[in-house]
Formats: C-alpha cells, structure tokens, sequence
C-alpha cells in the first residue's frame, strides 16, 4: 500500500514554483509516484531530466531529514545503486516546503519487486553498503537495543478501552510478560556492545526496484549503524531462510564434534 494524498491544482502548482525557485529545475508535469509507503511521492518532469519527490509531514520527518548525509556519504564512496539526491541551488541536501521536509532525487525507471530470487542481488547490493568505511565526523544514528518496543506496548495497552481486544491480551498476558522479559535480558547484555556495526537500510528488500537487469535500493529514510541482522531479519519468516539457518546451526555443531 503507497501513500496516496489528494492535493489541488493550487497545491501542485505551488510546489512547482518552490522547486524553480529553490531547485532552478523547471517543472513540465508533477505526477503522483506510486512509491513510499510514508510521505508524500511525486514524480517530477523537466525538459531533459525526471525526479522523485518527498515530502514528508509527519513526526518522522526529522528521522527522514537526518539520512540525507548518509546518502550524500553513500554515493561519494562509490554506491551506485541508490537514489542520487539533487541539490538545491545554495547546496542544500533537503529543504522545507509548507511544514514538510522536502527531498529531491533522480528517478528511477524500474517496478518494485521481491521474491525469493531478488534476495541473491539485494544483498549482494547490502555487501557493498557494509563495506564503505565508518570514520569519525560522519554523524549517523546506530542501534541502541533498548527495549522500549515491550514498554510502548504496555503504555498502549493500559490505555486500551476495547473490552474484547482487552479479554484476549489478558489471556495472554504470562506469553506477552515472559517475552517483554527476554527482551529486556538481551537489551541489557546488547546495550553498548557496536561489533561489527554497519550501515543499514532496515527494509531494503520492500524497496528494490529492477530496471532492466539492473537493481537500485531506494527509500533510504532510516539508515542506521547496525548489525547486519537488521537488513535480514525481515526474512525470518521465509521457509527457506528457516531452513538455511538451520542447516548453520548442525554444520556449526557437527564442526565441534571430536
């Protein structure tokens, strides 16, 4: 499901002019982008060019306005298969229009797409991300382990006022405690702890796109310092990658046998 917002003419138009006059790009049409799943997408053509637009109003945004520097440091080390970011006129990375933070890319020509078969090229894609350097002064968010999915739902539920929903949490209450409780021992045993942290997308295969025999990854909104686990555990529920992890787990065993 993308994002669809109806805007008037007065809108469009509106933003059109923003975009010369920021941009120095001269809009011919501005079309709804059938992309992100947050925000507000548009594509945008020019005479010579096409460009992605989003426009993000919600409390997200400021997530959403902290990774254009670590897409700006992606490209500037070699990563080719990510939205390019256009600059405003002043060198700006992102700017505001109405009360949203508005980024402009190139486009990408190309249909989302996930299967089993597009995983060899998305993480073959990933493999190169986690190989560009991490070095002092490059600011981007990482991983903290905290726990505070488990409290936001506890929050959530003390103020839950559905009698029905409220009888089958509680039926459930010992399953939900054991687990927030796990949760919390490895958040604790985690915290702290940045081996082997990289940078990751978080939902990188709900945002390929094949163009042709090449992929892209876009919608790089929330990138992280990260174990790689977070690119992948999205797969956790695959038959087959169940089944890969198991046969890990017996070649590590079987290695250890005498």
């Amino acid at each position: 499901m993308f994002s669809n917002v109806s805007r008037s003419d007065e809108y469009k138009k509106l933003l059109c002019e923003y975009i010369q006059s920021e941009y120095g790009i001269i809009p011919i049409s501005i079309t709804p982008a059938k992309r992100g799943f947050y925000g507000e997408t548009w594509r945008l053509d020019s005479e010579n060019y096409s460009y992605f637009l989003k426009l993000d109003y919600s409390p997200l945004q400021g997530i959403y306005e902290q990774s254009f520097p670590v897409i700006e440091y992606l490209c500037n080390h070699g990563i080719d298969f990510i939205s390019q970011i256009v600059k405003t006129k002043n060198g700006g990375l992102s700017t505001r229009f109405d009360s949203a933070i508005l980024g402009i890319f190139n486009w990408i020509d190309g249909e989302h797409i996930e299967t089993d078969e597009t995983k060899i090229p998305e993480y073959n894609m990933l493999a190169r991300v986690y190989q560009v350097p991490i070095v002092n002064g490059v600011i981007i968010p990482r991983e903290d382990f905290k726990s505070k999915c488990a409290d936001k739902f506890y929050a959530q539920w003390a103020v839950m006022d559905d009698e029905r929903i409220n009888s089958l949490l509680e039926q459930r209450r010992a399953v939900f405690e054991h687990r927030a409780n796990r949760l919390r021992l490895f958040s604790e045993k985690c915290n702290g702890d940045m081996t082997g942290f990289v940078i990751t997308h978080g939902d990188a295969g709900g945002n390929l796109i094949k163009d042709g025999d090449r992929y892209f990854i876009v919608d790089w909104d929330d990138p992280i310092l990260a174990p790689p686990e977070r690119d992948a555990w999205v797969m956790c529920n695959r038959d087959w990658a169940t089944l890969r992890s198991v046969r890990r787990k017996e070649r590590h065993y079987l290695a250890r046998l005498p």
